[in-house]
This record gives C-alpha cells, sequence and structure tokens, in this order.
C-alpha cells in the first residue's frame, strides 16, 4: 500500500475532509477544511469523493516523502512547492513517483494549502469525519494532534499511473489571494442590537487581520462597533457568525470555533465569501457589504451541486 511518510510537518500540517456535521450538542467542534473551495478542488483533480481526506497545510514548510506511487493535486496558497526540486504546478493534478519528495518553502501568497491524494488517506473516522480539531483531541492520526516527523500515512487505493493525464482547474476558479478582500454579510436577527450609524460605520470601515487569527476564528481591527448590549445569554454560533464582543473588534468565527457564545452577532458572512478570508494573511484588509441573500443560496447551491458536497 502507498503511502506518504512526513520528513518535517512544517507550521501546522493536519488531516481535514469536509468536517465533523450534527456533533455541536455534544460541545464538538465542527473542524474540516477551512478554504473549502480550495478543498474541492484538488479532490476533484484527482477525481475523489468530495468527503476524502487531505492535508491542509498552514504557511509551509512541510516536507513529504512518497512510498508508492501516486497521483496528487496541489491547491490554495502559493509556497513554493517542488517535486524532487521542481516546481509543483498549483491547481493541477501531478504525478508522484515512488521515493520522490515533496517541498513546502513559505507561503508566497494566501495561508493555506490543500494536498490531495488520489483515493485519500486510510484513517479511521470519528463521528463520521477524520477531520483534526486540536482543542477537541478528535480526529487526525493520533487524538486530534498536528502531524508529526515520520508519521506515516497510508493511501487508500492503488493507481494506474500508466494511463495518467492532469487535469487542471479552469483559470476563472484559480483565486488571486492578493487581491482586495470583500465579504457580503447577511444580517442576523440581532443586528437590531447596533444603532444605524454603527452599521454604517461597519460596512464602511476597513478592518485588519490580526496575528490572533487561527481555525477558531478570525480576528479583525478597526472601527470599534457599538452595540446596546455587551453579552446575550449563550447560544448555538453558526459558520460564519460575526460576534462583536465589548471592545467592538469583530470576530469571524470558523471551523474549530466553540459552539456556544454570549456575544451579540451582527449577522454572518456568506458561506461562498468564507475561503477568502481563509487565505487572508495578518495584516492584509477587509470590507463588508450587505450580501443578497436570494443571490448568495443561489451561489451556493451552484457550488454545492457542481461538487456534489455531503452537505
Amino acid at each position: 500500500m502507498a503511502s506518504l511518510e512526513v520528513i518535517h510537518p512544517g507550521m501546522l500540517t493536519l488531516l481535514q475532509d469536509v468536517g465533523r456535521l450534527g456533533v455541536g450538542e455534544q460541545g464538538l467542534s465542527q473542524g474540516g477544511a477551512v478554504d473549502l473551495h480550495a478543498y474541492c478542488w484538488a479532490n476533484y483533480l484527482v477525481g475523489n469523493a468530495m468527503g476524502c481526506s487531505q492535508l491542509e497545510i498552514t504557511l509551509g514548510q512541510a516536507c513529504l516523502k512518497a512510498q508508492g506511487d501516486m497521483i496528487c493535486a496541489l491547491t490554495g496558497a502559493d509556497m513554493g512547492a517542488t517535486l524532487d526540486g521542481e516546481p509543483i504546478t498549483l491547481w493541477r493534478s501531478f504525478l508522484v513517483r515512488d521515493g520522490q519528495v515533496i517541498k513546502f518553502a513559505y507561503s508566497r501568497s494566501g495561508v493555506r494549502a490543500y494536498l490531495a491524494v488520489k483515493g485519500g488517506f486510510k484513517v479511521p473516522a470519528v463521528f463520521g469525519s477524520v477531520s483534526t480539531v486540536v482543542r477537541n483531541e478528535m480526529g487526525g492520526i493520533q487524538a486530534g494532534r498536528a502531524l508529526q516527523k515520520e508519521d506515516s500515512l497510508p493511501v487508500e487505493s492503488t493507481v494506474d499511473t500508466d494511463s495518467f493525464e492532469p487535469r487542471l482547474a479552469p483559470s476563472r476558479y484559480i483565486p488571486d489571494y492578493s487581491a482586495p478582500i470583500y465579504l457580503r454579510v447577511i444580517e442576523s436577527y440581532q443586528c437590531n442590537r447596533f444603532s444605524a450609524e454603527s452599521k454604517q460605520q461597519f460596512y464602511q470601515g476597513i478592518y485588519t487581520v490580526t496575528q490572533q487569527t487561527d481555525r477558531m476564528g478570525c480576528r479583525l481591527e478597526g472601527p470599534a462597533v457599538a452595540g446596546d448590549i455587551g453579552g446575550i445569554i449563550s447560544e448555538a454560533i453558526a459558520y460564519g457568525a460575526i460576534q462583536i464582543p465589548p471592545n467592538g473588534q469583530p470576530i469571524v468565527l470558523l471551523n474549530d470555533r466553540q459552539t456556544l457564545g454570549g456575544y451579540p452577532k451582527l449577522g454572518c458572512i456568506a458561506r461562498v465569501d468564507m475561503p477568502r478570508l481563509a487565505q487572508a494573511m495578518p495584516g492584509a484588509a477587509v470590507r463588508f457589504s450587505t450580501g443578497d441573500l436570494e443571490l448568495l443560496q443561489q451561489e451556493w447551491q451552484d457550488f454545492s451541486l457542481f461538487f456534489g458536497l455531503p452537505i
């Protein structure tokens, strides 16, 4: 059976799939690929089902060695990845031969890269997912930890490399991670706790992604958003929710978010826009606008139907 050996795990490399859905009532985080767009394209390019596990590589510096032949695809952030020293073309499937080494430098554009292997990785699922959630000590290969040196990831199935023909994502679906970040907002029932003046400031303001951003949430810094309450009775938190803590600095909740929270929420970022935030480097500027609910629902439906997502 083919496998990938971890020579160096890099800054943070995790096994991820679409996430552990329907477990919030047990206090467990969703997990899953933070950039669903890049994740889905990586699986598509190697012909995997959308639930197949991949490696999510944050900020680079990872090094992996193939034990056996395999077909791979690399999407997401540009980390100057090479195969035996030769540059790897992103958003395109490629052949990896036994003994070859995939090496990542530091991220040049974007934060997270996704490496898919045809067949996915043979790793036991927990609550229907292999997604690694470090804070829950769940998923991955050992109780929710990040990959470490000398870990070995068995590949689920063998492939016929003789008939391999590369697949390439159309250019219009390849994001430019250096482009300005505009996020559309679906306002929540708590938006009336914020004055018209405060919301205008939010939508006209420019926010900066801070160093305190992680897989739980994206912390922003910019014009303070003032509400008429500092907290609410704790309630379930949706993916993409924009929490407003007492200091008025927005926090957008991501995949590893806590299941309950007591800060008021102005709304949610449109799901189809979340991958762009997932690739925002600290210091990146973010702007918001109100979204058209019907249009956003249609965009999400089109995305889901194209990839056959199980969600």
